[in-house]
């Protein structure tokens, strides 16, 4: 038995939630999957999985096994990558996320040119607004809008994004500039729920966090939504300030209630701060940090 595969079959396993699901997975008959569970409860002497009809759960011991299976993969992983010279040459592949409208405009195009500088270098920039595991989804590199956890992740911060409210000039001047969060009660307001509350925003007057209702005649999903019903001029939205840039630089959009936005939020780049640090990955950050800094602004 090839213990290192059977436990690489044994995370797909506990991943995907079923034998069947792995299968499809791994593409490799779901005859097979089970026989190599079967043969590493059979080695170990003990059953790791409780199989059901439609999923499986862990054992105690399933469960300490399944972590001590994936810290020994990802130090065989390093020892090849090591090996390799992922570590002592410009060469590989990156894997990398990000925030889905963040990532399109302004990690993309830093990515695309530190690729064309290092043509040995292949990069997976996967969008995504579910912040991943870094370690459990293979990623060697994340950007993060928003307060960190403390953790063994190295961070580096780019920039500041703020969270304003905008309308339209034409909506404005029609019914006027809200001077206090409280007078958003007056207004139609657009809510996008990835970022606020359909009922009520929450806003900073001085040191003291201030919560108000608000009348959301529109709740839209994604940010594009919120800012074309803005322009519109249907009422007054709130969003993260990357994803207003080009409308309040064309004049569609004005901010409103600057005096009482909440403090700022951090970007940061982070990665697994254990072991050496590829030459790739420190490549990438040395390019990418004052690009993005630049491109990053309050």
């Amino acid at each position: 038995m090839d213990r290192l595969d059977a436990m690489e079959v044994l995370l797909a396993v506990t991943g995907a939630g079923s034998l069947s699901a792995a299968s499809r997975q791994l593409k490799m008959p779901l005859a097979t999957v089970s026989r190599k569970v079967s043969d590493l409860e059979a080695h170990l002497k003990t059953r790791l999985l409780i199989r059901s009809s439609r999923r499986v759960s862990l054992t105690d011991a399933g469960r300490a096994y399944v972590e001590a299976s994936r810290a020994i993969l990802e130090q065989v992983d390093e020892a090849e990558r090591t090996a390799a010279g992922e570590y002592s040459t410009l060469k590989g592949d990156l894997a990398m996320t990000a925030p889905v409208v963040f990532g399109r405009l302004h990690v993309l195009p830093v990515v695309i040119e530190f690729l064309k500088l290092y043509p040995e270098i292949n990069l997976r920039l996967s969008l995504s607004d579910r912040q991943v595991n870094l370690v459990e989804d293979h990623i060697d590199l994340a950007l993060r809008i928003g307060n960190l956890p403390d953790s063994n992740l190295v961070a580096t911060r780019v920039g500041w994004i703020r969270r304003a409210a905008y309308a339209s000039p034409a909506y404005l001047a029609q019914r006027g500039v809200p001077e206090r969060p409280e007078g958003l009660a007056g207004h139609e307001c657009i809510t996008f729920e990835g970022l606020n509350s359909p009922r009520s925003w929450t806003f900073m007057d001085g040191k003291k966090e201030v919560t108000v209702p608000v009348h959301s005649r529109l709740s839209v999903s994604t940010a594009d939504a919120a800012i074309d019903a803005a322009v519109a001029g249907f009422g007054v939205t709130r969003l993260l300030s990357y994803q207003a840039t080009r409308a309040l630089a064309a004049g569609e959009l004005q901010i409103v209630l600057e005096a009482f936005e909440p403090e700022p939020w951090p970007v940061s780049l982070i990665y697994v701060g254990q072991g050496l640090v590829p030459l790739k990955l420190r490549a990438f950050m040395d390019f990418a940090v004052p690009r993005l800094r630049e491109r990053v602004f309050q």
